[in-house]
């Protein structure tokens, strides 16, 4: 992995994305200071990159909101996602006012790679996102490594998951033990032959399209 700024236009950021590369965001909302409240992270929301063959760069999360259609299932639904980057960020940034931030995963995916997380989308695409109670409950067991039923998935499980079947994550700790702080460079997440870069700042962000921002309706998380 090349030596990166410490901040990146959305266009250059989006042009440099790779499978496994991770995104970060951080709001002033009251839900998304309580998340990291809640917790002790810097951040309250993160995703994962999947760039696919020729296809644009896609973010693979778990979001309340229904702001724009599944790319896997072409519907508007809150829960698990696979959105285009660039759109994402964008309405992250201006929507839902939050700070976008990506780490650069040092290694080139496999094929084998690719295949395990878009098993993943094809299993947890559209699975809700958790009611605050169930949250708190899976942050709560995952402290004391109890794995907890993902009928309902929050945005780090949902990385940490991925990671795992990508084997870049060990299965030693349950996935409801990760909050977004955790793939936040000061926690040292350690990966299984991979590292992730520092954070980069995403700069030059435009706002959304109409096309693509009609009818949304929901809070981030």
């Amino acid at each position: 992995m090349s030596s990166m700024p410490n901040s990146l236009s959305l266009h250059d950021a989006v042009a440099d994305a790779a499978t496994g590369d991770v995104w970060l965001f951080r709001g002033k909302a009251v839900a998304d200071r309580t998340i990291r409240l809640f917790t002790n992270s810097p951040v309250n929301h993160v995703g994962v990159v999947l760039a696919l063959d020729d296809l644009p760069p896609l973010l693979w999360h778990a979001e309340l909101g229904a702001s724009m259609p599944n790319v896997w299932t072409g519907l508007r639904q809150r829960g698990t996602q696979l959105h285009h980057l660039n759109r994402a960020v964008s309405v992250w940034t201006h929507r839902y006012n939050q700070q976008p931030w990506f780490r650069q995963i040092d290694i080139a995916a496999s094929d084998d790679m690719e295949d395990r997380a878009l098993q993943v989308v094809a299993e947890y695409s559209g699975r809700g996102f958790p009611r605050t109670k169930t949250l708190a409950g899976h942050w709560i067991k995952g402290r004391m490594r109890r794995g907890v039923p993902l009928t309902d998935i929050y945005c780090a499980e949902l990385v940490a998951i991925t990671y795992e079947r990508m084997g870049l994550l060990g299965t030693d700790r349950p996935a409801n033990w990760y909050d977004p702080g955790r793939f936040w460079s000061g926690d040292r997440l350690e990966l299984v032959g991979a590292s992730l870069g520092n954070e980069v700042g995403v700069t030059d962000v435009p706002p959304p399209e109409d096309s693509w921002r009609d009818d949304a309706d929901g809070t981030p998380a």
